[in-house]
């Protein structure tokens, strides 16, 4: 049955009610909007300084990818320490490392960003796993789905005004600013988190030391528990198939300022605000997906899983749209409507996970959740720079990220049988 419970009253009582959950929730809505500033900033300067779509693809990766190989230890520190303070260290840290992009002011020391964004990555890459996990802690089974829609669904609101903001700031004020707000951001984050307090069972009294830390073990047996159930293993690669449309953090630069630029403005802004434009676009669109999904599927998996497969064919026709859209506001709508698609996948398969999984494991199991999606944003992206680069059209490659979207729809549709072929499961 569809969760009556999921409404706009529900989200109002939930923040009202769970202190916890709700300074978990003010600390996201901070640092996101930062982030979200922050990454206009970060992928229009690398365009500007380098002239080159590979640029922006390996800003990309390291974005992205790093959290792919520290997710083994990230699951292992996060399912053995208090997962608060591992949230904690993750944004004090990168309110310093965001602070050095002020250091860059010149084609010359364009080189600086990659490893800043690569020691911002791995610090998200403890943060995230973290912040999924405790939610079972800190809310009741039966608002999960409500909080990982409002969770998502702020998300979403932070990166569409985040986009529009951050590119009027970025214009206007110039990408220094931009970066200080974002570092700023990560302190008050921290000072959120900080001030929350619940049992976390799965800390042990044992000190963990660095032999540990590097220790791969805890990693295989993550991976064993994961592997014991194939609907296990579906749900943690099913995410990766949301990872294709990882190439948009590419086509958006390209396409504000080569291939949709806004009229009337000076060539320098034009990759900032045409991507400020597609991003607040993505944001609405994944706005939208769990607000109108979310009632309908509740904690009902049958129909969560069945969402999941709706989605990921949304996200394929909005991408093949927006490599035929004929001017920036039409791109938006697009991007709108693939992104109502991508954040169904993203909402859902995350509370399929937290439905199924054991608080011993859940660190693990979602750092390996995160690192394949991480892994396929950043292959994706990677292509689709070389693609462009070597003359392409950015809207045959649009297009082309949007067809290959049918690659995770056939497979997740015919992962549906797993739970068929299981007795119970069909009615769950």
């Amino acid at each position: 049955m569809a969760s009556p419970g999921v409404s706009v009253f529900e989200y109002v009582r939930l923040t009202r009610e769970n202190l916890n959950f709700r300074k978990l929730w003010f600390a996201q809505i901070v640092s996101e909007i930062g982030d979200w500033f922050y990454t206009i900033a970060i992928f229009s300067l690398l365009l500007d300084l380098t002239g080159r779509a590979e640029s922006v693809a390996l800003g990309l990766v390291l974005w992205v990818l790093p959290q792919t190989f520290v997710g083994p230890i990230a699951g292992a520190v996060n399912d053995r320490i208090s997962r608060r303070k591992v949230m904690i260290a993750a944004d004090l840290a990168r309110t310093v490392i965001v602070g050095c992009m002020l250091f860059v002011r010149s084609a010359s020391m364009a080189w600086l960003i990659y490893p800043l964004i690569f020691l911002e990555t791995v610090m998200a890459g403890f943060f995230e796993p973290a912040r999924n996990s405790v939610i079972t802690n800190i809310t009741p089974e039966s608002d999960i789905i409500l909080a990982n829609t409002l969770a998502s669904t702020t998300w979403s609101f932070n990166l569409a005004i985040g986009s529009l903001i951050g590119g009027v700031v970025a214009a206007t004020l110039g990408r220094k600013a931009v970066f200080v707000i974002n570092a700023l951001s990560f302190l008050v984050s921290a000072a959120f988190i900080s001030r929350m307090r619940f049992d976390e069972p799965h800390i042990t009294h044992q000190r963990l030391t660095l032999r540990e830390v590097f220790d791969y073990s805890p990693m295989v047996e993550g991976f064993r528990y994961i592997g014991h159930d194939l609907r296990m293993l579906a749900m943690v690669s099913l995410r990766g198939g949301g990872g294709i449309l990882g190439a948009s953090w590419v086509l958006y630069p390209v396409f504000g300022q080569r291939v949709l630029p806004m009229p009337d403005l000076g060539r320098q802004d034009y990759a900032i605000v045409g991507m400020s434009i597609l991003l607040a676009g993505r944001g609405f669109g994944a706005l939208m997906g769990p607000l109108l999904a979310s009632p309908w599927a509740g904690i009902n998996q049958k129909r969560l899983r069945r969402g999941v497969l709706v989605g990921f064919i949304l996200g394929g026709i909005g991408y093949v749209l927006l490599g035929v859209a004929p001017n920036i506001w039409a791109a938006a709508a697009f991007v709108f409507l693939g992104h109502i698609g991508g954040s169904t996948v993203w909402v859902f398969s995350t509370t399929l996970l937290q439905l199924n999984s054991d608080d011993r494991f859940r660190g693990r199991i979602f750092a390996a959740d995160f690192g394949i999606c991480m892994a396929v944003i950043a292959l994706s992206a990677w292509l689709s720079g070389q693609a462009i680069d070597h003359g392409i059209s950015p809207r045959i490659v649009a297009s082309s990220v949007g067809a290959s979207m049918m690659i995770p729809t056939i497979l997740w549709a015919s992962a549906q049988r797993l739970w068929v072929e299981k007795s119970g499961e069909a009615k769950v």
